[in-house]
């Protein structure tokens, strides 16, 4: 029986439980596939999910065994041979790899059933050299291949690369999906902290798990002591030190985690064996390196976000606005913080704060040293808030 728009398999039901309109898309899509496809959306959205399931029915169809090459397709890291994901393990993909594993691999033939489909991850990563070499693959593809791009910022994408794929929207997660899938998942201490990492992350699934989890609340505990130090005038101890650990210990787990999955890779492709052993292992360092580094720039702007966050929520309570602070669950700590300033906090000074966070993080982005530029902004914030 042919498949009808309306009715998603379960794995593509599952995958985007929050997101109905790329639900219906992606359904329709399975009728009659195109060959290029961008799943555009913000982060935390469930595009990645989604890519993995849509990868997973294409690939299902026309197999000797469709459970079993589902089954593959769906596993992360996935052994199906015809799914190659391309994520980037630094802040941008290489070109040479987007070449060696999607446009030269293309052209050859699926090594089981009728498909081969390739997901690019964090497509925005490309510089414009990957994305101009990737045109004619996406234009021209051949007739058994299947492209998926992912990202956040599609204006960061050639508009010559936009317009060769089908766009499939991701809306932001609204407060109330993020905490009922929270709560699913079992994260959080309770209920008053998955509110606060549901609205602290804006909508971002991914965030808000990271938030309740060790390393997120060690980000969240920096941020409030460079406040709470910048307030009190007590900078001996470096609070921004605290920030630079946390977010050298979240690249540090992500630099470990992806040598274990090119790791597991490379012994189910028996690439472990003595004369193809030097290469692999060189590849994993570089990538594993390429991993640490993307998780630390990404920990280290969350921690600021964060930052600015409290300053933010300082200005809330200072105006008598406390049930609109992000941090819900520290209300009686934003209280506190308040109180340090000499003669009662300035809501306007809090903000001004949070713009110099902004700031700060915008400077970041552009490879200013991290702890001279941390340091400059806590006297910043220091001298703003105590009005010295």
């Amino acid at each position: 029986m042919p498949l009808k728009a309306a009715d998603a398999p379960q794995t593509l039901r599952d995958a985007t439980e929050d997101q109905p309109g790329a639900r219906a898309a992606l359904a329709a899509a399975l009728l009659a596939p195109a060959h290029a496809y961008l799943f555009a959306g913000p982060p935390g959205s469930g595009k990645r999910a989604a890519a993995r399931a849509f990868a997973a029915e294409l690939l299902a169809t026309g197999a000797a065994e469709p459970d079993d090459a589902r089954r593959r397709a769906l596993a992360n890291p996935s052994p199906h041979p015809d799914l190659v994901w391309l994520a980037p393990q630094g802040t941008q993909h290489l070109v040479d790899e987007v070449r060696e594993r999607v446009i030269v691999a293309a052209a050859y033939r699926p090594f089981e059933g009728a498909r081969r489909v390739f997901v690019i991850e964090g497509a925005e990563a490309m510089a414009d050299e990957g994305q101009n070499a990737l045109l004619k693959t996406l234009e021209e593809p051949p007739p058994f291949v299947h492209l998926v791009l992912i990202t956040s910022e599609p204006a960061a994408l050639l508009e010559t690369v936009r317009s060769r794929c089908q766009a499939v929207r991701f809306a932001p997660l609204s407060q109330e999906a993020v905490e009922a899938r929270l709560a699913e998942l079992g994260l959080g201490g309770g209920e008053e902290e998955r509110l606060a990492a549901a609205r602290l992350a804006g909508g971002d699934m991914d965030r808000a798990a990271f938030l309740l989890g060790d390393r997120g609340r060690e980000l969240r505990g920096g941020a409030q002591a460079c406040v709470e130090a910048a307030l009190s005038g007590e900078l001996a101890d470096a609070p921004w030190h605290r920030l630079l650990a946390a977010a050298e210990a979240a690249g540090g787990q992500a630099g470990e985690a992806t040598r274990a999955r090119l790791s597991l890779l490379a012994t189910d492709a028996g690439e472990g064996q003595e004369r193809g052993a030097k290469r692999p292992s060189r590849e994993t360092e570089e990538a594993t390196r390429r991993a640490a580094r993307r998780a630390r720039t990404e920990a280290l702007d969350l921690a600021l976000a964060l930052t600015a966050a409290w300053l933010r929520d300082l200005a809330t309570v200072a105006e008598g606005a406390e049930g609109l602070a992000l941090n819900s669950d520290r209300v009686e700590e934003l209280r506190s913080a308040s109180a340090m300033a000499v003669g009662g906090l300035d809501a306007r000074h809090a903000r001004a704060g949070a713009e110099l966070v902004m700031e700060t993080r915008r400077r970041l982005r552009v490879n200013v040293g991290e702890e001279l530029a941390l340091e400059a902004l806590v006297f910043r914030l220091e001298s703003l808030l105590r009005n010295t």
